[in-house]
């Protein structure tokens, strides 16, 4: 079928951008399963009376799976093309969340989740480098930007879905897989033209350091950030004796906080050294962590706001570092860059949550919160050195910014045999 072979990029027309909007659809509805089952397995772990160290556990090893999912996507899809690789990530988290519908059972739940971090990031990558083929540079940073909205509004959708379910059955894990399954249908049907088949994206940690030091530990930061707040949340609130629907409202609230804290400094960004909005997002994320322990136990109004704007500080570190990074470079030198970005943010997302893990088992589950200061802090430190060693120079070319998720890898163009820089 046509739909299905690659083919050169065209200029979107009204037909173009309804299978734009069909890619951006499925990835939604795969969000809101996403933020539900985020939220649903720290709780029913909790429920079933097994350690906070389980659901730590969890989350370090889904994080492992989606560093795979980074080094292994290309593959897939050069083998089968981007639409038939965006079914099979599907049809993967349809199979975790099954495991997870069979009933409590933490050692298959790990295996479950790591297979989940795969697809997720797999499936992700597929539809931002689609995305990104078939747009020109007029109209991409208000697609791309619509996406990310796309993303966490179903994630805080999905979040707020775990307050009317009934976590006593199966009935989370199974509506998980019915929005996955619902979510392959756009997709399936689709007429979007789909880019030529890449082979897997290059990983240059040295030429990304050299062109954005501080873009590239921000990801590192942002990695770690992100696992340490959006992921160990919802396993200290249940921990806590909040009830399911705190959890479950908490848990909406904060992807909210994302955009309301990304968008301002976002703009402010696209004035100024970005540098400068990464240090008071960093010092925002330490001094609301501080806020997190200080005021922990207070009434779940306080601690919406206070979570809030703690996890939109830190998702903006994220989406600044990208926008820093690719500032910096050139045209010729983005492919690598960015699939450095992502590997680093994955890579500190994947280690980060198992040190986080060990400090549960030894102090708490308050722990995580002072794990994150400590990041929020080493990063500030390091941007403030930064700014004050080397004057930034405008680069000739900015990257207009978009708010990102950082639960949404980065927008990556997975190169071809043809396009692929060295090294």
């Amino acid at each position: 079928m046509s739909s299905l072979a690659p083919s050169a990029k065209a200029t979107p027309d009204s037909a173009g951008m309804a299978a734009i909007a069909s890619v951006i659809a499925s990835t939604g509805l795969t969000a809101v399963g996403n933020g539900l089952m985020f939220a649903y397995i720290p709780f029913s772990l909790g429920a079933a009376g097994y350690a906070p160290t389980w659901a730590g556990t969890i989350l370090t090893l889904l994080s492992a799976g989606g560093l795979v999912g980074c080094l292994t996507t290309g593959l897939v899809v050069r083998r089968v093309g981007h639409a038939r690789a965006f079914m099979i990530f599907s049809a993967l988290i349809i199979l975790s969340n099954a495991v997870i519908a069979a009933g409590v059972y933490p050692l298959a739940w790990i295996a479950a989740r790591a297979l989940y971090g795969f697809a997720i990031n797999g499936m992700f990558i597929v539809a931002q480098s689609w995305l990104n083929d078939a747009v020109s540079n007029a109209i991409r940073g208000r697609v791309m930007a619509t996406f990310y909205v796309t993303y966490i509004v179903g994630l805080g959708t999905g979040s707020f879905l775990l307050g009317i379910v009934d976590i006593s059955g199966a009935a989370a894990p199974v509506l998980g897989i019915a929005f996955t399954a619902f979510a392959i249908l756009p997709v399936g049907m689709t007429r979007l033209r789909q880019p030529p088949a890449p082979s897997t994206a290059s990983v240059a940690f040295r030429r990304a350091w050299r062109i954005s030091p501080v873009g590239l530990s921000g990801m590192l930061a942002a990695g770690g950030l992100s696992m340490m707040i959006a992921g160990f949340t919802p396993i200290h609130a249940t921990a806590s004796g909040h009830t399911q629907q705190e959890v479950a409202t908490l848990m909406f609230a904060m992807p909210l906080g994302t955009l309301f804290v990304q968008i301002p400094a976002g703009w402010l960004s696209d004035r100024t050294d970005r540098r400068y909005v990464l240090v008071a997002m960093a010092l925002t994320v330490a001094l609301f962590g501080l806020a997190a322990g200080i005021f922990d136990g207070a009434s779940l109004a306080v601690l919406i706001a206070i979570y809030m704007v703690w996890d939109g500080a830190s998702e903006t570190i994220y989406a600044l570092s990208s926008a820093h990074a690719g500032d910096r470079a050139t045209k010729e030198e983005m492919v690598a860059l960015q699939s450095t970005l992502l590997f680093a943010w994955s890579l500190s997302g994947s280690v980060v949550p198992g040190i986080g893990t060990v400090l549960t088992a030894l102090y708490g589950t308050i722990a995580f919160i002072y794990v994150a200061v400590a990041i929020a802090v080493a990063f500030a430190a390091f941007a403030v050195w930064r700014i004050l060693r080397v004057v930034q120079v405008p680069a000739a070319d900015t990257v207009s910014f978009a708010p990102m998720a950082a639960q949404a890898p980065l927008p990556v163009e997975l190169a071809t045999p043809e396009d692929a820089p060295p090294g």
